[in-house]
């Protein structure tokens, strides 16, 4: 199963895909009865706008079992706001994913000393899914070393797929416009193994079957 564990495509993939929502887009599906899985989360470049009351939204959406994860959210050098307010925004989200049981997808540019710190400090249960890892496999190892999982697109370094365990191996479209059949194919040429073997996505999801 071409499992695709994050994205922002709305439709198109015949695969199960957890599909990142915006803020207004999960106001229109969980007062819906669209089928999927979905994450909403307040991005590292949203942060200026955090208000407690979109924690409190998101609160009432996880009681919706088509909510699935939280994100995606993190750190990101790039952004126009300060690390402080990131890093303030972003523990919340952590607190939230704990006290739902809900796992984080996460998105870090730059920053990964200041999220292992985060990680360490906090001791988080839920799983922690770094999403369009693209990084060195040093890098890499320093995220598996912390008990966080990568997932993989379009971009990536070969070696960093390499070393990764298979079950903390997922496979993401973004916004890339390769599938996710593509994507899962290239990373098992990588691998050398069959694209079934890449399995995490699957026994991820196996909790959310709608």
């Amino acid at each position: 199963m071409f499992v695709d564990i994050h994205t922002h495509h709305s439709a198109g993939s015949i695969y199960p895909a957890i599909r990142n929502l915006t803020f207004t887009e999960a106001d229109t599906i969980f007062a819906s009865d669209i089928p999927g899985l979905f994450s909403v989360g307040i991005h590292p470049w949203h942060v200026d706008d955090f208000s407690p009351e979109l924690i409190d939204k998101m609160r009432t959406w996880s009681t919706d079992k088509r909510f699935v994860a939280v994100g995606e959210c993190g750190l990101d050098k790039n952004s126009k706001a300060s690390m402080e307010k990131q890093l303030s925004v972003f523990e919340q989200q952590i607190i939230f994913s704990e006290e739902i049981h809900k796992p984080l997808i996460i998105h870090c540019v730059g920053c990964f000393n200041e999220l292992f710190e985060l990680k360490k400090k906090l001791a988080p249960q839920q799983s922690w899914i770094i999403h369009g890892f693209r990084g060195k496999p040093e890098l890499a190892q320093q995220a598996l070393n912390a008990g966080c999982s990568l997932s993989f697109g379009e971009h990536i370094n070969p070696e960093s797929i390499r070393i990764t365990p298979i079950d903390r191996l997922f496979a993401e479209t973004d916004e890339s416009k390769l599938s996710i059949t593509e994507i899962y194919r290239s990373i098992s040429i990588i691998r050398n193994c069959t694209s079934d073997d890449l399995n995490a996505g699957e026994k991820f999801i196996s909790h959310f079957k709608l």
